[in-house]
């Protein structure tokens, strides 16, 4: 969906390797589709976020486990970015969950003195999102390797927040 988001249920299906009787059962429509499938990314990276456990280990261990869990469900964040619109189906609740985990650990992490503090935790947490955002989109679509995405992510993200 991320490839052709206009694609048909038939045309879905055969990227899929199923026939469109197969999907069809599965969502008989297509916005049925995308809704599960927020659904799943929805529960998918609450989980990530939860399994981070952010508030455990020092600042830049979590941050690594963080940045871990969230590559682990890239396409899901990239289908939650490309198809989600303020008040769709997404769980307005799991989106203030997440806002408030990651502003909650970079705050946690400025008053240990790893985050710079002349960068509120909002914004820490909107460019975290956003280097994550973009770097997975990137590698989607061929300008940036897999391999090592991590490491990029962490030095990219890093480079501008922790003291210096």
């Amino acid at each position: 969906m991320l490839e052709n988001p206009a694609a048909t249920l038939q045309e879905l299906a055969r990227a899929l390797g199923v026939s469109k009787a197969t999907l069809y059962r599965f969502c008989p429509t297509r916005d049925q589709l995308v809704e599960r499938l927020m659904e799943h990314a929805t529960r998918s990276l609450s989980q990530a976020i939860r399994s981070a456990e952010l508030g455990r280990d020092p600042p830049l261990e979590a941050l690594r486990r963080l940045t871990v869990k969230s590559l682990e469900n890239q396409e899901l964040t990239l289908f939650l970015t490309f198809f989600w619109r303020p008040g769709a189906s997404i769980e307005e609740q799991a989106y203030t969950d997440w806002m408030t985990a990651l502003d909650a650990f970079f705050l946690r992490g400025q008053q240990a003195g790893v985050f710079r503090i002349d960068i509120s935790a909002a914004a820490m947490t909107e460019l975290w999102i956003s280097i994550l955002i973009g770097l997975q989109d990137a590698e989607r679509r061929g300008r940036v390797a897999r391999v090592g995405l991590p490491a990029l992510f962490e030095l990219s993200f890093l480079h501008g927040t922790t003291q210096v």
